[in-house]
């Protein structure tokens, strides 16, 4: 079994011994280190990645071109992100969710106050939907030990649990290092900071929406121009009665307000004043405040104050060669509803396993195809929910008429069962080709008869397959593909019907059977995901 302390071990001899930079009149110019893939971005995509990467005995250097992690915008109110599903399945697949602790001791923030009032679970375009209107027996693959459809965290505290287990692995983790340039050959690629120097087989730009890498690696970023300039702020407000609490929509726009002098304004002029460049003064935020709100508030104090838009793009490949993107450094949307630290930490997933194969030459080059095939149509589906929000959110006659319409679809079971299944990625899927509805989709949480669950049986990063009819040949064929694969056979307390699943690293289910399954057609199934070159 997969021993974390045995890697970390062999990681820091590798480092010791290899890792040695030369040092030219006190200026250290190479690093003489070739490692399999250095990131650029020490975020939570960035940090999952490399993760992954050395969880697969993978060597990982992380360049990050902040020196201090810490920032006032990664804490509450500010840094919290609602996480969605295939997150939560992600980080319990890999022993992280246990390690987060925000989400146990705070409420969730969209709750009503109101007693007796139904709780809020979320949002489309500032609609609330609510607990009590979401049919999870629509989801008939999530099994009674699922987990959690959505939780509360924090960039802070993700970041934190995430370096903490870098780390752990080995990973190398170089901050106050922005990446100036890079160059790649069919061998590997020389990364370059100023007069230093570092060489890997591979690059994977996770530095965020105005990435180095995608920029320098000349991909092409396509989309749509912004509709609003958005707000974070924090100040002391004179009279803070004169805004409501909670999320507001305006004839002239939106602000919510997450406690008092917590802010968050969409001010629709075309994304203007945050491509301006102007700085953002007290007064300033106030005359946007007053007009959107149509109060007369004053703020005292201007303590923290950001802005952001909704321009939505998507780089057109994923891949140019040896370099590689993920996350914001792939896509870009509006941060309504959380859904782009789910889209990063989703890629990083999908991508991990089938960088570290292709390194490890256990799987064709190929496999790495499958990583834009896959990710880019859930991006694409993520902008266009941005899209949308933003079309209904806009202060027009037009906009308002969508907005009443959508929001009586979602106080229906349906439409909120819907929305629901959207905004927490529960129907997230990719098309591999097969008929068998599972295929696809995230494996249920089977529990075991034992009491083991496949959450468990994940910790390690290797694919499984679970054989729940005990088919010797099946064992045999796991055996056969060196490793990437261990064979679980036993019956579970809820089974679906099923008699065999194969389960990809990242938890998807590359192939399942009903019946009494052949051989034949689970054996070209897993030469696709599993071959040696």
């Amino acid at each position: 079994m997969y021993k974390p302390d045995t890697v970390a071990f062999q990681n820091f001899v590798f480092q010791s011994l290899y890792m040695k930079p030369i040092i030219e009149n006190n200026k250290t110019v190479q690093n003489h280190a070739v490692y399999d893939v250095i990131i650029s971005g020490a975020g939570p995509v960035g940090l999952f990645l490399a993760c992954e990467l050395a969880l697969a005995k993978c060597s990982v250097l992380i360049l990050e071109k902040a020196e201090d992690p810490y920032s006032p915008l990664k804490r509450m109110p500010f840094g919290i992100r609602g996480l969605s599903a295939p997150t939560i399945e992600a980080l319990y697949r890999r022993g992280l969710l246990k390690e987060l602790e925000i989400h146990k001791r705070v409420k969730n923030p969209h709750q009503n106050a109101k007693q007796g009032a139904q709780r809020q679970v979320g949002h489309f375009a500032g609609i609330p939907f609510l607990e009590g209107n979401v049919d999870a027996s629509q989801w008939k693959y999530r099994l009674s030990g699922s987990t959690d459809t959505s939780l509360i965290s924090e960039m802070e505290e993700l970041e934190t649990v995430l370096t903490r287990r870098a780390e752990a692995l080995g990973v190398a983790i170089r901050r106050g290092l922005a990446i100036t340039g890079f160059h790649q050959t069919i061998q590997g690629v020389t990364v370059q900071r100023g007069d230093q120097s570092f060489q890997s087989k591979w690059l994977v730009g996770c530095d965020g929406s105005r990435s180095m890498v995608r920029k320098a690696g000349g991909f092409e970023f396509a989309g749509t121009e912004p509709e609003f300039t958005g707000y974070s702020i924090q100040a002391d407000i004179a009279d803070p009665e004169k805004l409501k609490p909670g999320r507001n929509v305006t004839p002239r726009g939106m602000y919510v307000q997450s406690q008092p002098g917590y802010l968050a304004i969409q001010d629709f002029d075309g994304g203007a004043f945050h491509g301006s460049g102007q700085p953002i003064t007290l007064e300033h935020v106030q005359d946007v405040l007053r007009r959107i709100s149509d109060t007369d508030v004053t703020i005292r104090t201007l303590h923290i104050a950001t802005t952001w838009t909704d321009r939505a793009r998507q780089a057109t490949t994923y891949r140019n060669g040896r370099v590689l993107l993920a996350g914001d450094a792939a896509h870009i949307h509006a941060p309504l509803g959380g859904q782009g630290l789910n889209l990063g930490l989703g890629d990083a997933m999908n991508l991990g396993w089938k960088l570290a194969a292709t390194i490890q030459n256990k799987a064709p080059e190929r496999l790495l195809d499958s990583y834009y095939a896959e990710r880019y149509p859930i991006g694409a589906q993520v902008l266009d929910w941005s899209r949308a929000q933003v079309a209904i959110m806009k202060p027009d006659p037009d906009a308002r008429a969508l907005y009443e319409i959508v929001r009586d679809l979602m106080n229906t079971r349906d439409g909120a069962t819907y929305i629901a299944g959207r905004v927490w990625g529960i129907n997230t899927h990719y098309d591999l080709g097969d008929t068998h509805p599972l295929t696809g989709h995230s494996v249920p949480n089977f529990e075991l008869e034992d009491g083991t669950t496949i959450g468990d049986l994940m910790h390690d990063g290797v694919g499984i397959l679970l054989d729940f009819d005990t088919n010797a040949s099946f064992q045999a064929l796991a055996e056969e593909l060196g490793g990437q694969v261990k064979y679980v056979r036993g019956k579970a307390k809820e089974q679906l019907g099923l008699s065999a699943v194969l389960i990809r690293p990242d938890g998807v289910i590359a192939w399942a059977s009903d019946n009494k399954p052949g051989e034949l057609e689970l054996q070209k199934v897993a030469a696709c995901w599993f071959a040696s070159n």
